[in-house]
């Protein structure tokens, strides 16, 4: 027995003392690394093992000891975008990663609108999906798909394969990612890496960590409704999953396609977005990176939750200004009257590479519309003011639709409404004494007033009823 008892012992010390280095599943053949930055790489090791790593493109070596647990990280120079590179790691066995390139890495993540692939879900088309696909072979797009996984924990290990872009990688793939990296791509003609972390029907509370969650609940009494006992409906279980096992990878930024859900509780999503961007950046531990996010898109809602839908979106727009380094995506003429998941997905990723463009890569570039200031009350006509005007406003031909005014009796009424002189001049025979106005406030709306660059104005309203 004693005999025995030290064999074990014997096989437990040789196995610890030659356990091999393991990656995670980010960090394979024809990976894609954030450029001019120092890339967190990490694994795992025998306890305290001597880990070597070395990257061609400036063939520098170095070195790091695994802790007793045999975890190890450390950060790789990167160049400027190039590739294909090497990168070699030794300990007790052989790592050669091949075919890796450097360019700019995005991740994004949300619910099903972001969730959904090119090639669409069942009976809900991607526009143009079938062009997409023909023209998407691309050897310098690289697309990485978070396996969907849930954990009360938070994880350190991930499922996912990095897949240049093809037909069959595509088609799978988030088309708001997709569409969004083949233009960055195209437009800065750089290799590009899109990491897609996407789960539909989820609330934002399931992709937040556990210490988030609190602090926002110290400081605020939350309403909560949206989340449930199903496995991607719990809090911070998202986060656990299919979060915390891609922190720290070198980005440029997140996109962010969420909110639908949490229509149920759209005051608390005031507090719980600017904790979740805030939480997520100090994982990442790289700064404030951008994050990008897209307006929930109009539909007509069930007629007990029609209400909260504009109330939802006009907390999204306030955001847009009090997130650090954040921009919304306006969606208001992008929407399907039945179809939740609406099929202009290439018109959303243009204004969110529109942001990236001119916030991210200092491009000359628009990306948003005027946006409403306030309103002048002129006998029984209001005139809507705006700022940021640049090349003023336009209905592109069309009528403007979806303004309403209201007297001191609240109830709001369709209005007949133009464009003069850079502002929106609004009546209706119905409102003789004119206090309120609002604009596309409702669940389903299609959007008629635009930038002259033809971003579109967001909705808004000009009281607090």
């Amino acid at each position: 027995m004693r005999y025995l008892l030290v064999l074990i012992l014997l096989s437990f010390c040789s196995f610890k003392a030659f356990a091999q280095i393991r990656l995670p599943a980010l960090f394979t053949d024809g990976m894609v690394l954030q450029q001019n930055t120092e890339a967190k790489i990490w694994g795992s090791a025998a306890a305290k093992e001597h880990v070597r790593v070395k990257t061609s493109w400036n063939h520098r070596s170095y070195r790091v000891r695994a802790d007793e647990s045999g975890h190890w990280h450390l950060r790789l120079s990167t160049p400027p975008a190039g590739g294909p590179y090497q990168i070699e790691i030794s300990g007790n066995n052989h790592i050669i990663l091949k075919d890796v390139l450097v360019g700019e890495v995005w991740v994004c993540s949300g619910q099903s609108n972001m969730d959904m692939p090119v090639k669409g879900y069942f009976n809900s088309p991607v526009l143009h999906s079938n062009e997409i696909l023909l023209h998407s072979p691309n050897k310098n797009i690289r697309l990485f798909k978070v396996a969907k996984k849930t954990s009360d924990s938070p994880l350190d290990s991930l499922m996912g394969v990095w897949q240049q872009a093809n037909p069959a990688s595509v088609g799978n793939f988030s088309a708001v990612g997709y569409l969004f990296g083949r233009d960055l791509q195209a437009f800065l003609n750089v290799p590009v890496g899109i990491i897609q972390s996407t789960w539909g029907g989820t609330p934002i509370e399931a992709w937040m960590g556990t210490k988030a969650l609190e602090n926002v609940s110290q400081k605020h009494e939350l309403k909560g409704g949206a989340t449930s006992t199903a496995v991607h409906q719990v809090p911070s279980h998202l986060y656990n999953g299919m979060i915390a096992p891609v922190t720290g990878y070198g980005i440029a930024g997140v996109l962010w396609y969420q909110g639908e859900q949490n229509r149920h509780n759209y005051e608390d999503y005031r507090w719980l977005l600017p904790e979740m961007v805030q939480s997520w950046r100090s994982g990442w531990g790289i700064g404030e990176w951008p994050f990008f996010y897209v307006e929930i898109a109009p539909m007509a809602y069930p007629e007990k939750q029609r209400h909260l839908v504009p109330l939802l979106r006009e907390v999204q727009w306030k955001l847009a200004s009090e997130i650090p380094n954040a921009g919304m995506a306006v969606s208001v003429d992008a929407g399907d009257i039945h179809n939740i998941h609406p099929a202009k997905k290439e018109l959303i990723a243009s204004r969110l590479l529109a942001l990236a463009l001119q916030r991210r890569y200092g491009q000359v570039t628009p990306s948003s519309a005027p946006y409403f200031r306030s309103v002048i009350v002129e006998g029984n006509r209001l005139k809507v003011c705006f700022s940021n005007l640049q090349m003023g406003l336009s209905s592109f031909g069309k009528n403007l639709t979806d303004f309403e005014i209201a007297g001191s009796d609240r109830v709001f009424h369709p209005a007949e409404a133009e464009i003069k002189d850079g502002e929106v001049i609004v009546c209706s025979e119905k409102v003789n004494q004119p206090v309120a106005v609002r604009y596309s406030f409702k669940d389903w709306v299609t959007g008629s007033l635009f930038g002259v660059t033809g971003f579109p104005v967001a909705p808004f309203r000009s009281d607090d009823w």
